[in-house]
């Protein structure tokens, strides 16, 4: 009985090492009698019990490996402080086992030293205004390098860009001169736009004002001319109707009568005025000089009537 179980766990164990059943996300480097055999893809595989074995292990999904900070010089002799992330992914289960003892530390020191070298070509400010472009060479040279090695950096991301504290002192006070600069920039371009604002209302007021004025003389003169084309239209028809009254029977009579009034009133309102009390000559004349217009009236109607 203890030799047949014997038997059957010797039976167990060269089973086991018999059968192989590789994992979906992983690759397996057999090696035979300490050579390179196979790389086994995922699924069910046969070994030769004490010849074959698993040298390596490799898992093929993507691979996140964190690039600790470092000191780096800009271009223009900054001090930064930098840290990011690298990507990669094993394409080749051999050369990753056999090309290099490390991958994984040989990417991330490989990745420290590219980003070293990229940063010193560029200034402070464009390592933040171009980090897309500067992750992008880094996984350029990154993968050029690594290419011997069986994987392959799928991107690179930096996450920090810490410039020391002098320096973030330095951008602070430039960040404000900027921002004073850009509010001086502003209120003058505001007092420009005023000035303009003022000046076109002024031009317009003194545009309206001139209009008015003349439009104003227009209307005064239109109405004076009006006014003399009514006046002479009424002394017209006023003459007419006088003339046409001379005619009828009785008009000199009437027209003499009408003089002799408008004289009187004439004479009374002038001796109001007058601080002189002087009675002239012409007054103790004033019958004959009615008596003459008179005679003056009946020879002009005398004359009227013969040519008639």
């Amino acid at each position: 009985m203890l030799t047949f179980t014997i038997i059957f766990l010797i039976f167990l164990f060269i089973l086991f090492k018999l059968m192989l059943i590789v994992p979906m996300r992983d690759v397996f480097v057999i090696e035979r009698l300490g050579k390179f055999r196979a790389v086994l893809q995922p699924g069910f595989h046969f070994l030769i019990p004490f010849l074959d074995r698993v040298a390596y292990r490799h898992d093929t999904r993507e691979q996140v490996l964190d690039v600790p900070t470092q000191s780096c010089i800009s271009r223009d002799n900054t001090q930064l402080e930098v840290d990011g992330l690298v990507y990669l992914k094993v394409m080749d289960g051999r050369l990753a086992s056999y090309g290099i003892e490390n991958y994984r530390r040989a990417a991330v020191n490989l990745a420290q030293t590219t980003m070293r070298s990229e940063i010193g070509k560029l200034t402070l400010s464009e390592t933040f205004a171009e980090r897309d472009k500067l992750n992008e060479s880094i996984v350029r040279e990154i993968d050029k390098a690594s290419e011997p090695w069986g994987i392959k950096v799928l991107r690179y991301e930096i996450r920090n860009i810490s410039p020391s504290m002098k320096v973030i002192h330095t951008l602070e006070k430039q960040m404000e001169a900027e921002r004073s600069k850009r509010a001086e920039i502003t209120l003058a371009s505001a007092e420009k736009a005023a000035m303009i604002n003022l000046s076109e209302g002024e031009r317009q007021e003194a545009i309206n004002l001139s209009e008015g004025e003349k439009q104003k003389r227009i209307n005064e003169a239109k109405g004076t001319a009006q006014e003399i084309s009514i006046i002479a239209k009424a002394k017209a028809e006023g003459m007419l109707m006088i003339s046409q009254s001379l005619a009828k029977n009785g008009g000199n009579d009437a027209m003499n009568m009408l003089l002799k009034e408008q004289f009187i009133d004439q004479l009374g309102a002038v001796l109001d005025k007058s601080q002189v009390s002087v009675v002239p000559t012409e007054l103790a004349k004033l019958e004959g000089f009615f008596e003459g217009m008179d005679q003056v009236s009946a020879t002009l109607q005398g004359s009227k009537g013969g040519k008639a």
